[in-house]
């Protein structure tokens, strides 16, 4: 039975099947997916023969995580971002981004290897995250005997890790052995490979035994490679060491490096992002234009990680070394957003957030060139909105949107800035649909759908508006959309499945349940969900099972304790559920699901008056004909039969057609 291997320590240099993919996983090779790109490299060309489809459905995976394929593999979903010009970008991917491409890439691999194959990863302890991140998702998708890896660390394996776990010092355990199976295209470096590559105690020995004008040669191809590269090369982190002979070593190597952040931002490679950007500012001359560009992106990144400190220092350092309106500005919406978005709400200042903004809208008010202006102070009218709707105050929100909006159709000439004016109408629709505005929310989403018809995000806010509307059909019509233009994308399939069974398609929602565990195992919402739909399939041990994982992510979450107390009263355990459904109003009062259970667990244990009591407070939260019908039994047991009749007539009234109501008001 094949297995996956976690080897501590090097691999023997005596393999004795040369048929594994050999990989040297050290992120200075190539940058982001180090890993990913060598699979893919080995694997596209020969599914481009035989099953050009696969490859043209994964478009998005292929061309991010291979970015050398890009000439072989057509953009067939490229959202407007990719094509417009630099000044004009402004979003950057959500971390989350990579998980997604990592999901494609496995789905890709999945569909397509045709036998087994085995991958051999060395230096994995100093792997990008984007290459742990995948392989991660491959051992826990792909079925070993299909695709077996020996991972070759310095440290034990991590939890994700599934397999045998070996000391490669044990006799013959650094020798990899692969079974019978499709072999692998060869797998060979570029051009300066040994002169960027010098990531373990073999390849830096090669490299020092090279005649120094043969290094130099070396060097000089390579930062002229980086150089010439319209797109960045794929090898990411492989920039020069220094520049042998020539001028500007500091300069050309910094420039090399900016083309590389800037590339790792577009695709959110963001860890990749603070490291090369943190090399690149030790380069670059302190106080210059690329100076202050790798801050920003640096400092983005940062933030986005949810390493605020460091972000903040950043822009301070900015501050102090740069005299620059435009930097000041930059600094200070920077430092607003740290402020407003900190991951944690305790640490959140709005008001020095408030601050910071109103300083950047103070300096880009007095730009003198009047595009510049109108795009800068509606960028940070925009942030002063977020702020605004954080602290409660939706109308002022909106107010700062739509003065953004009007600078852009006033200021800013046709055409230029889409992303901008797609993000103002995106967010415009939001603070509408917040206010009950719902005819202008929706026109506002379909607007900013307009400007860019393959970029999902969107189209799953419209979706959740349409299905509060009770507009079931056109919501699922969203987000299969979105599922349509993405990488595999959890909340999309999460969404759809509340569509699902909010119409009764238990089989459907459960299923898409199913998968959004598959794509993203800690999406705790899902357990949540399956575990519900599972219960009411009377699936008892496999909604057990969820209770349990959710609980473990999120100790005494109120919905996952409810369906506990829901369970453990079916099974008879009635102090466990009385206990759960005490904790779960604790945490949250409000949670009609709790009080309603409850008040069957109550009737159920012989104690009627706290069954109607929890029950009408159920009914206080939210009307439903179960409710009613259910203390309308309670009342009975009680002796109030009229009341009983009431709250049956009631239940009648919200449900005409449910047998059960019927029956018990002695209707056919």
């Amino acid at each position: 039975m094949r297995e996956h291997l976690w080897l501590i320590g090097p691999l023997s240099g005596d393999r004795a099947d040369p048929s594994p993919l050999v990989v040297n996983g050290h992120r200075r090779s190539r940058g982001p997916y180090t890993v990913g790109g060598a699979i893919l490299r080995a694997v596209v060309p020969e599914v481009l023969g035989r099953a050009p489809a696969h490859v043209a459905f994964h478009d998005i995976e292929i061309r991010s995580v291979a970015p050398d394929l890009r000439d072989r593999v057509a953009a067939r979903r490229e959202t407007i971002d990719a094509r417009i010009d630099d000044d004009e970008r402004i979003l950057v991917p959500a971390p989350r981004r990579t998980l997604r491409l990592a999901n494609g890439v496995a789905e890709f691999l999945g569909a397509c290897l045709n036998g087994p194959r085995t991958l051999v990863v060395e230096n994995l302890h100093e792997a990008d995250p984007t290459d742990l991140e995948l392989l991660a998702v491959l051992v826990r998708r792909l079925d070993p005997a299909l695709l077996t890896m020996v991972l070759a660390s310095r440290q034990p394996p991590p939890r994700w890790f599934r397999g045998r776990v070996a000391d490669s010092a044990g006799p013959g355990a650094g020798q990899v052995h692969a079974e019978p199976g499709q072999g692998w295209p060869p797998h060979a470096g570029g051009a300066a490979h040994v002169a960027s590559d010098c990531t373990d105690e073999r390849s830096r020995a090669a490299y020092e035994a090279l005649d120094p004008a043969e290094r130099a040669r070396l060097h000089d191809l390579r930062a002229d490679e980086l150089e010439a590269a319209e797109e960045f090369s794929p090898r990411l982190g492989a920039v020069p060491f220094h520049r042998e002979h020539g001028a500007d070593p500091r300069g050309r190597g910094a420039e090399a490096l900016w083309t590389a952040v800037d590339h790792c931002v577009g695709e959110g490679f963001l860890d990749a992002v603070i490291e090369l950007g943190r090399r690149g500012l030790r380069l670059a001359e302190p106080g210059s234009d690329l100076w202050w560009r790798f801050t920003q992106r640096t400092a983005t990144a940062l933030g986005a990680l949810s390493r605020q400190d460091e972000a903040r220092d950043l822009y301070e350092r900015a501050r102090r070394g740069s005299q620059d309106p435009a930097v000041h500005a930059a600094s200070a919406y920077g430092t607003a957003m740290l402020d407003a978005r900190h991951p944690d709400p305790d640490r959140r200042d709005l008001g020095r957030a408030r601050g910071w903004i109103n300083q950047a809208v103070a300096i880009s008010t007095l730009l003198p060139d009047r595009e510049e202006r109108a795009f800068k102070l509606g960028f940070d009218r925009n942030g002063q909105a977020l702020i605004e709707a954080r602290a409660g105050e939706p109308h002022k929100a909106l107010s700062l949107v739509e003065s953004a909006i009007e600078l852009a159709r006033r200021d800013l000439p046709p055409g230029r800035h889409p992303v901008h004016r797609m993000v103002l109408s995106a967010n415009r629709g939001r603070l509408l649909a917040e206010l009950g505005r719902t005819k202008e929310a929706l026109e506002e989403y379909t607007e900013a759908i307009a400007v860019d018809p393959l970029f999902a995000d969107h189209y799953l806010d419209r979706g959740n508006l349409l299905f509060r509307l009770g507009l079931t059909d056109e919501a699922l019509a969203d987000y299969e959309a979105a599922i349509r233009v993405s990488p595999p994308l959890p909340e999309a399939y999460y969404n759809r499945a509340e569509v699902r069974l909010a119409v009764g398609d238990l089989a459907g929602g459960r299923a898409d349940l199913d998968h959004v565990l598959e794509l993203d195992p800690d999406h705790l919402d899902a357990y949540i969900n399956r575990a519900g739909v599972l219960a009411v399939l009377g699936l008892a041990a496999e909604a057990r099972a969820d209770v349990e994982t959710g609980l473990a992510l999120m100790p005494d979450n109120p919905h996952l304790l409810t369906v506990k107390g829901q369970l453990d009263t079916v099974s008879g355990h009635f102090e466990e559920a009385a206990r759960a459904f005490d904790t779960a109003l604790d945490r949250a009062p409000d949670l009609g699901t709790a009080w309603a259970n409850r008040g069957i667990l109550r009737y159920e244990t012989g104690d009627a008056e706290g069954a109607v009591a929890d029950l009408s407070r159920a009914i206080e939260i939210e009307e439903g004909p179960e409710l009613y019908f259910n203390r309308a039994t309670a009342l009975r047991a009680l002796g109030r039969g009229e009341a009983a009749m009431d709250d049956l007539r009631r239940a009648l009234d919200l449900d005409p057609g449910d047998p059960d109501i019927r029956r018990a008001l002695g209707l056919r």
